[in-house]
C-alpha cells in the first residue's frame, strides 16, 4: 500500500538523520582529543547515504509507474583523512612533539554545528511528511464511519 511506503520512506530518512546527528555529536565531543586508543589523533567522521535497494517485482512495477524512491540508508561512516589536522604550539602538553606542537583533530566546530542544523532540519522535514501521511490516513478512516 502506498500509504505505508510513504511512512517507511519518512522513517528511513529520520533514522539516517539520527545516525548523522550521532556522528556529528561524536565529532564535537572529540574536538580536543589528541589521541585515541591506538595513540593516533582523532579524525573527523562523515556519513554517506544511499537510496535503499528496490528488489521486489512490485517495487519495480511501482517505480516504472512513477513512484520514485524507497527511502534512504546509511552505507558508510568513514574517517576524513584528507583534511589536515591542527597544530597548536604547547610544549607543556604531554602529547607535544619534539618541536612543542600538539596535533589536534581536523574537527571544525562551526562546520559541525552547521551540519547539525542541516541534519535537524532534514529530520524535521521527515517528521512533517510522516505526520501529514498519518493525518491523511486518519481522515480516510473518519470518512469510512
Amino acid at each position: 500500500m502506498a500509504l505505508f511506503n510513504s511512512l517507511n520512506t519518512s522513517a528511513s530518512g529520520m533514522t539516517a538523520q539520527r545516525v548523522r546527528t550521532d556522528i556529528i555529536a561524536q565529532n564535537i565531543a572529540n574536538v580536543n582529543t589528541t589521541r585515541d586508543e591506538n595513540g593516533n589523533v582523532y579524525r573527523r567522521k562523515n556519513v554517506i547515504f544511499e537510496e535503499r535497494d528496490v528488489t521486489g517485482f512490485s517495487k519495480i512495477l511501482l517505480r516504472t509507474a512513477g513512484t520514485v524512491g524507497d527511502g534512504v540508508k546509511v552505507t558508510k561512516i568513514y574517517e576524513d583523512t584528507e583534511s589536515p589536522t591542527r597544530l597548536v604550539y604547547d610544549p607543556s602538553h604531554p602529547d607535544a612533539n619534539e618541536d612543542g606542537y600538539v596535533e589536534y583533530p581536523n574537527v571544525n566546530t562551526v562546520q559541525e554545528m552547521t551540519d547539525m542544523i542541516d541534519a535537524t532540519r532534514s529530520y524535521e522535514a521527515n517528521v512533517t511528511a510522516f505526520n501529514a501521511t498519518k493525518n491523511m490516513a486518519l481522515k480516510a478512516l473518519d470518512l469510512g464511519k
